[in-house]
């Protein structure tokens, strides 16, 4: 066997020998050297078949496709600053352009680059404006610089003696059936507890009109319209009587002192019949400004908690257990 392969003469452990065991037959008595076997094995390798032909096909589109990636990141990086200059002149031009609107105007630039570049680069955020009950006007605004200098100027030169003296008070609807709110309804659980659902429920149609008077050391008048009557203003000289009682029987001296009356514009309080019976009680009006119900004291302090306090889920049969039990949360938070 080593003597029909070349260099049979060596000797049988030689490194040369034990590359040239591996033989290949060809056919036809034809033995091969194993570098040879090599050769013939790249060749048929070599030689296209169809599904190679399909493989280099499929990957020079990937090279090609990689190529392109290369290139537009090359000419984002180089036109990345001008682009975003030219956006962000677009939209300060009109604030509510769109995204589809931008790129009809930039057709060379992807939608996703826009974005990118909008929300990444230029720190856009599309929201909505803030609603608000009226537009204030410069009149009401400089109203509401003064009202506050006035008050700050008032505290200034008498201090707590001023404090002291504002009566502040409104009127509310109260439901016999008040929901609690989403805030109500919050619990601790953990992540794979169940989900609790909470389905709408409305406010009942029965319901009565609560007014409330109060001073900074406490509830003076608590008054409940009676059912068939409306708020008038020979109804509200009728309950700032009952609130001047009020004032002489738990505000010993404070009538004497001086009394400065806080409410709000409606109209049964700016009456002349109402500001008639002010004059005669020697009560000072402290002026409250149009359109500002962000700064009626008794929504924040009295009935947002009032209204929290019935919404238990209870359902009150009559008027005497509502008035009852809303007389008493308005004590409790006082």
């Amino acid at each position: 066997m080593a003597g029909l392969c070349e260099g049979g003469n060596e000797p049988p452990g030689s490194l040369k020998a034990s590359k040239e065991r591996s033989v290949f037959s060809g056919g036809k008595g034809m033995l091969f050297k194993s570098s040879d076997v090599k050769e013939r094995a790249h060749e048929r390798r070599s030689i296209p078949s169809r599904a190679g032909v399909e493989f280099r096909k499929h990957r020079n589109e990937q090279d090609t496709g990689a190529d392109k990636c290369k290139i537009n990141r090359l000419c984002r990086t180089k036109h990345y600053g001008l682009t975003s200059s030219l956006v962000r002149q677009c939209i300060m031009e009109n604030r509510r352009f769109t995204i589809t609107e931008l790129s009809s105007h930039f057709p060379q630039i992807s939608r996703s680059l826009l974005h990118e570049i909008v929300i990444k680069h230029l720190l856009f955020k599309k929201m909505c404006a803030r609603w608000v009950p009226k537009n204030l006007t410069s009149e009401h605004k400089m109203q509401r610089l003064g009202a506050a200098l006035i008050f700050l100027q008032r505290y200034h030169d008498d201090g707590d003696e001023f404090l002291d003296s504002i009566v502040t008070g409104d009127e509310t609807w109260i439901s016999h059936f008040t929901p609690e709110t989403k805030q109500q309804s919050m619990h601790w659980r953990h992540s794979g507890s169940p989900v609790r659902t909470k389905f709408k429920q409305t406010l009942s149609v029965r319901k009565v009109v609560y007014t409330v008077f109060w001073d900074r050391k406490g509830i003076l008048l608590i008054d409940f319209l009676p059912r068939g009557e409306t708020v008038n203003a020979d109804r509200y000289c009728e309950t700032l009587r009952k609130l001047r009682s009020a004032i002489q029987n738990k505000r010993r001296g404070m009538l004497t002192a001086g009394v400065v009356l806080l409410h709000d514009n409606a109209r049964p309080h700016m009456a002349r019949r109402t500001a008639a019976v002010l004059t005669e009680f020697g009560w000072e009006l402290f002026h409250h400004l149009p359109y500002s119900p962000d700064l009626s004291p008794s929504d924040f302090h009295v009935f947002l908690h009032l209204k929290k306090f019935l919404s238990s889920g209870e359902r009150f049969g009559n008027d005497e257990e509502l008035k009852s039990l809303s007389h008493a949360g308005s004590i409790q938070r006082r």
